[in-house]
């Protein structure tokens, strides 16, 4: 979905950068180094806009909501857990849920991980590509130097099921993030150099 010149080369030079955040430890397996990258990259990264997405929802309907797992002492704690425990049983979630295992019935406490809310209204959908299809016809929009025409078309036409990034990104949302880019891109007069 991405331009490969520009953004391919701007995603791999970040990526870079947010792996360099990453401690590591000696000795550890390459699955090991691996789900601590990954946990470093979503912690800084990805939770970052679930909290903020959680906190403008809930003070829009005037709720006060509590996030209790995302506790800083307690991530740089589990930080530190090697992954066979917090993998306990094969299970995401593996080690809370074995030490909640006294405090849940065994019908909450081991049944599948829900992701975090997303609408699968087909209005929605239909909103979206009503407010995206204009903006598919204005060809020098700064949005194609970093998107692929061509593939953003086919968001109009078809839904696509499996997502384009982590658990989030299926088509709705995709064209979502692709309106919101254009509308940042455009509102501050964003002018991507090559390098």
């Amino acid at each position: 979905m991405l331009q490969n010149e520009i953004s391919s080369g701007y995603v791999a030079n970040r990526y870079s950068e947010a792996l360099t955040e990453v401690s590591l430890i000696a000795d550890l397996t390459a699955d090991e180094k691996r789900m601590r990258e990954m946990f470093r990259l979503n912690i800084d990264h990805f939770m970052q806009t679930l909290l903020f997405r959680k906190d403008s929802c809930s003070m829009y309907a005037s709720l006060e909501v509590r996030v209790p797992f995302c506790d800083r002492r307690i991530c740089e704690y589990m930080y530190s857990v090697p992954w066979e425990y917090k993998n306990y049983m094969d299970r995401e979630k593996g080690l809370l849920r074995h030490a909640a295992e006294y405090l849940l019935p065994c019908d909450v406490l081991w049944r599948k991980k829900s992701p975090y809310p997303k609408t699968h209204n087909p209005e929605y959908l239909s909103a979206l590509r009503e407010i995206f299809s204009p903006i598919l016809k204005e060809k020098d929009n700064p949005l194609w130097d970093i998107v692929n025409i061509k593939k953003a078309e086919g968001l109009l036409h078809e839904e696509n099921s499996q997502p384009w990034y982590g658990q989030l990104m299926t088509t709705p949302q995709t064209i979502a993030y692709f309106i919101q880019l254009e509308y940042w891109l455009n509102k501050f007069s964003v002018v991507l150099r090559r390098q």
